[in-house]
């Protein structure tokens, strides 16, 4: 409890020197300007907003409904944007002022020397270096918004081609759809994501893959969408499985209770039209010939994931020579589990890392802070004659948005090599 408030009072005390350290810096942008007075008068409106945003987080927290409503991810948004715009901003001041007092050390230390009192001053703040610091401010906080009022929708589809030797002929061409990290319970607009909808069943998938997050933490948070989730289509099915968020409205419920939670939960896959495969596998038949869809429940490496996904149990039966695809929610299982088992699987499909919901991707150059989290946090990725494909999510967590990292529909061809 005690390092609890500790650390509230340190946020507070870096919340409040973070405004008064901006305030300071559009002070002197507006220093002689007519509108100087109402500058102030919005910079203080703002930190009415981002302090009730604050309050509204705090009481959330309390009542453990951070990441259940859409309400909280938007007061979430208000604060990451208001907090990474500002930080933009007083780095640039903070740089300008490291300037000056080098320079107001230097004058003082002449002014002795000299014995001219009129070289001790302290440099003040070029207007310049000030507009550059807004500038610089404004690209967070365009992107942030950008990304919270239209990226958190914007749709991608990522067309990938593999090619195997051993993939049965008949599956030459077959098209395989990924979608992930769906978290239901962050959408604010059912007719975007409806948009979302009609854009996967314009691919014409032969298979529909789910790798699980259908929700932030409770099984209901799907019932408003489930209709137009009802409406995806696939050739050859549609299968799913868990991802850790699926797992946490289960874990917080009374044991006795339980087996009734889940298969609810369970159903709502069903009614939808998903067939899950928790660790098992099916058989998928085409024109005389085979492959295997395999699906692990939730493993990742992190110490607070679920550890339930069984790889052994998911491929128990499968031959040697079987073209095999693996769903697994959480890429971390494929370095820890996957690429060491004895058997083969050729593809596993993931989701997990969103992307972090903030980057670069561009033909060349691919970049996340996630990375550093996770070694494999989006794309294709291949040893040992095995692939591993991230997909970024089509959903949104905690931050309302998406900058950079759009949401994706990975769109997967499966070519046979003569």
């Amino acid at each position: 409890m005690g390092g609890r408030i500790f650390g509230l009072l340190i946020f507070i005390g870096f919340f409040i020197l973070l405004e008064v350290y901006t305030y300071s810096g559009i002070r002197s942008l507006a220093a002689g300007h007519k509108w100087a007075k109402y500058f102030s008068y919005v910079f203080f409106a703002q930190i009415v907003v981002v302090a009730l945003a604050l309050f509204n987080l705090f009481t959330g927290m309390q009542s453990g409904s951070m990441i259940k409503s859409a309400s909280m991810n938007l007061w979430l948004g208000i604060i990451l944007t208001s907090v990474v715009t500002k930080i933009v901003f007083c780095s640039l001041l903070l740089m300008q002022d490291g300037g000056r007092l080098l320079g107001g050390i230097f004058n003082f230390v002449q002014a002795k020397v000299t014995n001219n009192q009129d070289q001790a001053f302290m440099p003040g703040r070029r207007q310049f270096f000030n507009q550059a610091a807004l500038v610089a401010a404004g690209i967070p906080l365009v992107s942030m918004f950008y990304g919270m009022m239209v990226g958190k929708y914007r749709y991608t589809v990522k067309n990938v081609q593999l090619a195997f030797k051993d993939l049965p002929k008949a599956f030459d061409g077959f098209k395989i759809v990924q979608i992930s990290d769906i978290h239901s319970g962050s959408f604010d607009d059912k007719d975007a994501v409806k948009k979302g909808i009609d854009l996967i069943n314009a691919q014409q998938p032969d298979l529909l893959l789910f790798t699980g997050d259908l929700v932030n933490s409770e099984k209901d948070e799907i019932n408003p969408y489930m209709d137009i989730f009802t409406e995806l289509t696939a050739r050859y099915g549609k299968y799913a499985v868990t991802g850790n968020h699926d797992y946490y409205g289960y874990f917080g419920v009374p044991e006795a209770g339980k087996k009734a939670y889940w298969d609810d939960f369970m159903s709502k896959f069903k009614s939808m039209g998903f067939t899950m495969l928790n660790n098992e596998h099916q058989r998928i038949e085409k024109d005389g010939e085979n492959i295997v869809l395999a699906g692990v429940e939730n493993w990742g490496a992190g110490r607070h994931f679920p550890k339930i996904g069984d790889l052994g149990k998911a491929i128990a039966g499968v031959q040697e020579n079987d073209f095999t695809v693996l769903m697994s929610h959480d890429p971390s299982h494929w370095d820890h589990h996957v690429l060491p088992n004895n058997k083969h699987v050729h593809l596993t499909l993931s989701g997990h890392t969103h992307g972090m919901q903030f980057g670069i991707d561009m033909p060349g150059f691919k970049w996340s802070p996630v990375k550093y989290r996770y070694p494999r946090w989006m794309g294709l990725y291949e040893e040992k004659g095995q692939y591993l494909y991230v997909n970024r999510g089509f959903g949104f967590l905690a931050f309302p948005g998406r900058v950079g990292m759009w949401p994706e529909i990975t769109v997967i061809e499966l070519k046979t090599l003569a």
